[in-house]
């Protein structure tokens, strides 16, 4: 059941929100993600930003960001979407996992509403994407599944002037609020973080098979341009193994077109005694992936120009070279073919690439309001 209400009217900060129901006992539960949170008067989810106000659940940071910046498409990582293109990205505070390596912890792990320094209306934020250029507006650094009201109200004012959508998630919703989700976004990259429950569940404090469910209702069921990302940690999930398994449930489950991204991991958070993962690890998971049937696999988090390029999966020529976020070559068509032997490669292109490069920028939304 999903409960809307605008009964009481809000600051700019505090919306009613969605996806919630009342139990018998008297309190709340939150439908957003499968944690499921029941809350009393004044408590909020295992996330931060939603809580219990009154007899309603709202959504405490409505309109306010930890900063904008402009990135390169190919950090947050997308590489078959836009390439070479500014994307100008923001987060809030807050998540609705626990992973005890977050390595945006400062921001996903925030209880201190003064993180959230910068704010913008969604009609600002998709006045100041344009202006400045950028093609797209990424939802990241913490996960964008716990604002929906405000990502949401953001991307349908970016469609309105030709802005795209991109975001970075752990995939951890609830079906109903996954299909209003993503039906309002253009491309996202989702984190798998493992493929066993065993590891969700010690590690992140959640599950594994909502994240499968997200990913097939995403390539299955709507238009969104998806790419994977796993971060390979050292005696954690980093197996070939289970390298091999995953990769062969993602052809099999999504197809072959999907990319994958294995990236290194460095100590952080709660687990600062684990090693950072060895170069190896990461070619031995992508060369398991190619084999397997992926073909577009990377290496990132670490500089390798042959991991990071993309290939021609039937001539194997070079399409795009990358030198970390600066592309190197170009061989593909206007509408992305392979100039050598016109297969289509996988993606979302547009002509030629932007030449935004590494840069990341960051920016004040200050000038566009009003």
């Amino acid at each position: 059941m999903t409960t809307r209400s605008h009964s009481v009217e809000r600051s700019s900060s505090v919306v009613p929100a969605r996806y919630w129901h009342r139990l018998n006992d008297g309190r709340l539960q939150c439908d957003l993600c499968p944690r499921f949170c029941k809350l009393h008067e004044n408590q909020q989810g295992l996330c931060f930003v939603r809580a219990r106000q009154g007899d309603e659940i709202v959504l405490t940071t409505y309109g306010r960001s930890s900063g904008f910046c402009i990135d390169p498409i190919e950090k947050k990582p997308l590489n078959h979407f836009l390439p070479g293109t500014p994307v100008l990205s923001f987060g809030t505070a807050g998540c609705n996992l626990a992973c005890k390596y977050c390595q945006n912890w400062d921001m996903s792990k925030s209880r201190e509403m003064d993180t959230l320094a910068d704010s913008a209306a969604p009609e600002t934020l998709a006045r100041a994407a344009q202006a400045l250029g950028c093609r797209s507006v990424a939802y990241t650094y913490n996960d964008p599944v716990i604002f929906l009201e405000y990502a949401v109200d953001v991307a349908k004012e970016c469609r309105r002037l030709g802005i795209k959508n991109v975001v970075v998630t752990a995939g951890y919703i609830c079906e109903e609020p996954c299909i209003e989700f993503f039906e309002n976004m253009d491309a996202v990259n989702v984190d798998l973080k493992a493929f066993t429950d065993d590891f969700y569940h010690k590690v992140t404090g959640s599950h594994l098979q909502p994240v499968l469910d997200t990913l097939k209702y995403i390539k299955h069921e709507t238009s969104v341009w998806l790419e994977i990302t796993t971060l390979l940690i050292p005696g954690y999930n980093d197996s070939a193994q289970e390298v091999d398994e995953m990769t062969h449930w993602v052809v099999k489950e999504l197809g072959p077109d999907v990319p994958m991204h294995f990236t290194a991991f460095h100590p952080d958070w709660k687990m600062q005694d684990v090693p950072s993962t060895p170069f190896a690890t990461l070619v031995q998971a992508r060369e398991i992936a190619l084999k397997n049937g992926v073909r577009y696999a990377y290496t990132g988090n670490v500089h390798d120009a042959k991991g990071e390029s993309t290939y021609c999966h039937q001539c194997g020529t070079v399409l795009i070279g990358r030198d970390w976020y600066v592309l190197s070559r170009w061989h593909l068509t206007d509408d992305g073919h392979c100039k050598s032997c016109g297969v289509q490669c996988a993606g979302i292109f547009d002509g030629l690439p932007g030449d935004w490069g590494a840069k990341r920028q960051p920016v004040r939304l200050d000038d566009f309001a009003g």
